[in-house]
């Protein structure tokens, strides 16, 4: 009974100190979260969707989930060689040069117009706060924090660790100069040192000027959000940004609901829509899009072209790796989408967009 009971203690202390780590960050208090009870997406404790929204599909259990999880994974899930990317300079880039880079899963860096935008950033090769799990593919990870140059605007779409991932935002603090993102990340990121003025937090359908020639429409994804025990303490956002020259979608995680007509009427048409492509199972089938929902989501909002993201990087789902891209593709065939995937690191001109190469093939 006394070794039981110690057991018990020791791994009750375990479990406080590792979720006390600096990387789980901090819910939001004081003056923040008197700002969060004020936003009509905010009841009961917590943040809520715009239609109601399930995590697991009905019927679906999450020792389902677990179990398939676990034990119905293939090897397909991960690429059979290392992948093949290509490294830009970006310190090197001019002014002038309107250009995306992709760095794999959800992570971008843009230049337009002569600012540097950065999205979703993670360069730990690892989506997970345990080191031995999650790991990115090979190949994936040519970039860390200093290929990036000082960024204008960072955005974080929420506070999934394969969206905001601790290591990598500490070492980008020096070269950020305003960061953009939902209610309540804000906390997280003062606890890691960013001051409070480089923050602009955002509720669904707000609209922010970041400079002479640029907004950012702020808008809703349906999803969810946590890095603990305690879910939807943060608000899961998309966003879009205008410049002088040209109008860009940045869709965080979303499964497929009617906000993204909504987007569509009142900021559409888009010149490019960056959706995520992965990670998708009919298990969880509202909170991430099947490849085909993310095509109707680039028609409903009205793009131009779509780049789709959320693949190439890490397994967290059970199907082949390259299957979201595959889909996805067939998929804007039939609807006649033009589609853009570029490689890794690849150089991707804005405005005048080139075919790209099927890369993984």
């Amino acid at each position: 009974m006394i070794t039981a009971l110690i057991l018990i203690v020791a791994l009750v202390a375990f479990a406080y100190f590792f979720l006390h780590q600096a990387q789980f960050g901090r819910i939001a208090t004081g003056d923040r979260l008197e700002r969060i009870k004020k936003s009509p997406n905010y009841r009961e404790g917590k943040f809520h969707n715009l239609n109601p929204t399930s995590d697991l599909t009905e019927g679906v259990s999450l020792f389902k989930v677990l179990r398939e999880y676990l034990f119905n994974k293939s090897d397909s899930v991960r690429p059979p060689l290392t992948l093949p990317s290509s490294k830009t300079d970006l310190h090197a880039l001019n002014a002038d040069e309107d250009v995306l880079v992709w760095f794999g899963h959800s992570s971008y860096f843009f230049q337009v117009d002569g600012k540097k935008i950065l999205v979703d950033p993670i360069f730990s090769g690892r989506s997970s706060p345990v080191k031995f799990t999650t790991k990115s593919y090979k190949g994936s990870d040519i970039y860390t924090t200093d290929d990036i140059p000082e960024i204008d605007y960072l955005f974080l779409s929420h506070d999934h660790w394969d969206h905001l991932d601790y290591e990598t935002i500490i070492k980008l603090k020096p070269k950020v100069r305003r960061v953009i993102t939902g209610l309540g990340v804000g906390a997280h990121l003062e606890h890691w040192g960013y001051s409070t003025n480089m923050i602009t937090e955002c509720d669904w359908f707000e609209e922010v000027v970041l400079d002479a020639g640029f907004k950012v429409n702020t808008c809703p994804a349906r999803h969810f959000s946590g890095r603990g025990l305690k879910r939807n303490q943060v608000l899961w956002m998309s966003f879009v940004l205008t410049s002088p020259c040209m109008k860009i979608y940045m869709g965080g995680d979303s499964g497929y609901d009617t906000h993204f007509a909504t987007v569509g009427e009142l900021y559409g048409p888009v010149d490019l829509a960056i959706l995520e492509c992965g990670q998708y199972n009919q298990n969880w089938k509202y909170i991430h899009m099947m490849p085909e929902q993310v095509v109707q989501a680039a028609t409903d909002l009205k793009a131009k072209y779509l780049l789709p993201v959320h693949w190439a990087k890490f397994a967290l789902a059970q199907h082949a790796w390259d299957e979201p891209i595959n889909r996805v593709i067939d998929e804007c065939g039939k609807r006649n989408m033009p589609v853009l995937h570029p490689m890794i690191g690849e150089r991707l001109p804005l405005k005048e967009y080139k075919n790209c190469e099927t890369w993984w093939k």
